[in-house]
């Protein structure tokens, strides 16, 4: 009796916590801006061997998600970021030869790195521009890093972009 007591004291405080909590992470996330630059043409954003729209859109999704999420973490306050993704070529292939049970298996292989082409513009609470530029990003060595979750699918894009904040956002 007393677990149910305890139950339905913390449980409207943990709502309450929570729904305090995200009005923060929808403003951190308007500080970010993510688009993708013609995606239909991005060199490999698919979840089988023959890819569709609905599944490069949903693979698209959590990148941006993964960005809005992340970028903030990194941010000055009043800082904006803008990214722009020109191409993408996610870690992996799938390779036909092996059959169609394997069409939705993605092979990782050190010859399939994960690549992101990319602009980006960083501005200050003005408006001003603090930085902006291109980037290729690349990681040759992405199957020799460490990750906390191995069942996300987009692990080594994460890392990639992970990298990519840090390196445009150094600590201050």
């Amino acid at each position: 009796m007393k677990t149910f007591r305890l139950l339905f004291t913390v449980l409207p405080l943990l709502t309450a916590g929570a729904l305090l909590a995200a009005p923060s992470a929808s403003k951190d996330s308007s500080r970010v801006n993510v688009t993708f630059s013609h995606p239909e043409k991005f060199t490999d954003v698919k979840e089988d061997q023959f890819g569709s729209e609905k599944g490069r859109d949903a693979i698209l999704e959590q990148i941006r998600d993964y960005i809005d999420q992340r970028a903030p973490r990194y941010m000055k306050n009043g800082e904006s970021l803008s990214v722009t993704f020109t191409d993408i070529d996610l870690a992996g292939d799938f390779e036909p030869w092996r059959g169609p049970k394997a069409d939705d298996i993605r092979i990782i292989r050190a010859i399939y790195p994960p690549r992101m082409d990319l602009s980006f513009k960083v501005t200050d609470a003005s408006g001003a521009v603090v930085k902006e530029g291109t980037r290729e990003l690349r990681n040759l060595d992405f199957q020799s890093e460490l990750s906390v979750n191995t069942q996300d699918s987009l692990r080594f894009e994460k890392s990639l972009l992970d990298d990519f904040l840090r390196s445009l956002f150094p600590r201050r």
